[in-house]
């Protein structure tokens, strides 16, 4: 058997035989898993007891969140950023249900993750155990049905092997996704008797490019042919970004993002014509009511309400329509599409920059190779071609502060590499229309995890940027990370600020302070609804802070956000709280959310 080692006064034997829990955290090892994000318990103890044994020898290590919510956060935060598996964990009954939230949003936003939650010992299944969750107390196996792509219960050491490995290789196929297994305390502390894992992962999960030709060649003939294209860009198309717009600037074809596609491309592309959908840009909708664009080419987006301007039959999803996806379920949503194209997206757009560029009876219409550059303007700054809702508020000096100015200059105080990341309500709408930080990177090859901006919009789950700012400055060491939220999510999961104090992350968490829900208070009134249930109490969140151990500042106007010292706070090794006191009466620009909403009285 496998030996496993302690170091001299802990407390423990010189030597255990390996457990369960020791054969799991080998396999997170195998594939370069640093973290597992959870909160330790009793029935979940003997896989903390191999973390403790894997930290000391440098293998991967407990993150304690503060709520099994922000720990599955925290794990999509991680996974995002890192290309990794993402992994939470919880102990039986409330941990485990606390962690639903959390995988619920990586299930709604195809991120994977593996879940591992406790239950009590097989023995006292059905007879009232504390806590228990199995299928005669609170199923959470039953629970974990509805938001995980594979879901089980380990009842045998024997099974334990062959789920792991169908879990792990169910989260990376597409749609990617939480999994979950559910363990026994008697099963995870069980003797793990094999010497060596049994399975490769890493050469299981090394799947092949497939593509499917003929509609490549489909999608070549009808670009070629095409007057005026347009590519919309999802999240899911960050590995073939690169590719994407070298293809675009020899088509000549503008550019348009999703909301979660928003930061895969550079707000200051001569190409770029805004977000579409929920708090996108007139300039992008105009893009597609004009009658002489012919093609549409949607690339990685599952095209749902947010992305689709409301489910706009009028100019989105029409028959000119060519939809590019891995995941073939998003297919589902655009029925009425001139084209389906399946396959591996990078080697979709590989392939087609490589042929339309070799073609000799292809004129190219732009730069061959992908070389763009900024328009600069007379004042040496670069200069976006996409219109604003309200360019007064944008650069009002007023105080309090305005949302808009407050979006414009953190565009500006933070660096170029920083990565923003925006939580539900109206911190997402001010963040996706106004916030544009400066991007370099016009075209050619790109790191596939290389957006500066990430949202989680399909579930939306409050306090969701506040975790996944953590797990993504665990990845992006030297590169500050900045977390726009609302009070409403502070209120909610704030607690985990403490972790980023405890792992000294530099997070910086710019709270738009407003004493309310303010996106549920804009809505109740735009659609005409009873204005209840929306005021928060006045909170001093600078104090809160440096009552936690955090730095913390108080801005009210443009001049007190200018006047802070941005390359300290970037430097220091723990997390910094902005408590921005905004203009309460201005709107957010949630237009396309309140409109769907009336049309569904």
């Amino acid at each position: 058997m496998d030996v496993v080692k302690f170091e001299p006064g802990t407390g423990h034997s010189a030597e255990i035989e390996a457990e369960l829990g020791d054969l799991l955290v080998s396999y997170l090892e195998q594939l370069g898993v640093e973290y597992v994000f959870g909160i330790p318990g009793g029935a979940i103890e003997p896989l903390y007891n191999a973390l403790a044994r894997s930290e000391r020898r440098g293998g991967p290590r407990a993150i304690v969140a503060r709520h099994e919510t922000g720990a599955a956060f925290m794990a999509d935060g991680y996974a995002r950023n890192s290309g990794k598996l993402g992994v939470c964990c919880a102990t039986t009954g409330p941990g485990a249900t606390n962690l639903i939230t959390g995988v619920a949003s990586a299930y709604e936003n195809n991120v994977p993750m593996l879940v591992i939650t406790a239950q009590t010992a097989l023995s006292t299944f059905g007879r009232g155990a504390f806590q228990e969750s199995s299928c005669t107390g609170i199923n959470t196996v039953g629970l974990f049905e509805y938001c995980t792509r594979y879901n089980t219960l380990i009842s045998h050491v024997a099974q334990f092997e062959n789920k792991l490995a169908s879990a792990i290789m169910t989260a990376f196929q597409s749609p990617a996704g939480p999994v979950h297994l559910s363990v026994p305390l008697d099963v995870m502390r069980s003797q793990w008797g094999a010497k060596t894992t049994s399975y490769d992962l890493r050469n299981l999960l090394d799947k092949p490019s497939l593509v499917d030709d003929v509609a490549v060649d489909t999608l070549y003939d009808d670009l070629s042919k095409s007057n005026k294209p347009v590519f919309l860009i999802g999240d899911e198309a960050s590995e073939a970004v690169g590719s994407i717009l070298s293809l675009a600037v020899d088509l000549d074809a503008k550019l348009l993002v999703t909301p979660h596609g928003k930061g895969l491309v550079s707000p200051y592309h001569p190409l770029f014509r805004g977000v579409i959908g929920f708090a996108g840009h007139k300039s992008a909708r105009d893009l597609l009511s004009d009658p002489s664009v012919d093609l549409v080419v949607a690339i990685g987006t599952s095209l749902g309400e947010w992305a689709s301007d409301g489910w706009d039959t009028a100019s989105l999803l029409t028959k000119r329509l060519i939809h590019v996806e891995s995941a073939e379920a998003n297919f589902t949503r655009t029925p009425m599409a001139k084209l389906h194209v399946r396959g591996h997206l990078p080697s979709i757009f590989d392939k087609l920059v490589k042929r339309y560029e070799s073609d000799p009876k292809v004129n190219i219409k732009a730069v061959v190779g992908g070389s763009v550059e900024p328009v600069v303007q007379s004042d040496g700054k670069p200069q976006h071609h996409f219109l604003l809702d309200d360019m007064d508020g944008y650069l009002s000096d007023a105080t309090p502060i305005k949302p808009q100015r407050l979006m414009k200059e953190l565009s500006t105080i933070f660096p170029p590499n920083t990565h923003y990341l925006a939580d539900t309500g109206a911190s997402f709408a001010w963040a996706t229309h106004y916030l544009h930080p400066y991007d370099r990177r016009m075209a050619g090859k790109r790191n596939a995890r290389g957006g500066v901006f990430r949202a989680a919009l399909d579930f939306a789950s409050m306090g969701w940027a506040i975790g996944s700012a953590i797990g993504t400055a665990l990845v992006q060491k030297g590169n500050p990370v900045v977390c726009i939220t609302g009070d409403g999510s502070i209120l909610m999961n704030g607690q985990e600020i403490t972790v980023a104090i405890q792992e000294q992350l530099p997070v910086v968490f710019v709270i738009l302070n407003d004493s309310g829900y303010g996106m549920v208070k804009h809505g109740q009134r735009m659609t005409g609804a009873e204005e209840i249930g929306v005021d928060l109490p006045k909170t001093n969140f600078a104090s809160f802070a440096k009552a936690m151990g955090a730095e913390g500042h108080v801005v009210h106007s443009p001049e007190d956000l200018l006047a802070l010292d941005i390359k300290k706070i970037c430097s220091r090794k723990g997390p910094t709280v902005l408590d921005v006191r905004i203009d309460v009466d201005e709107i957010p620009p949630i237009g396309v959310r309140t409109e769907v909403l009336s049309s569904e009285k």
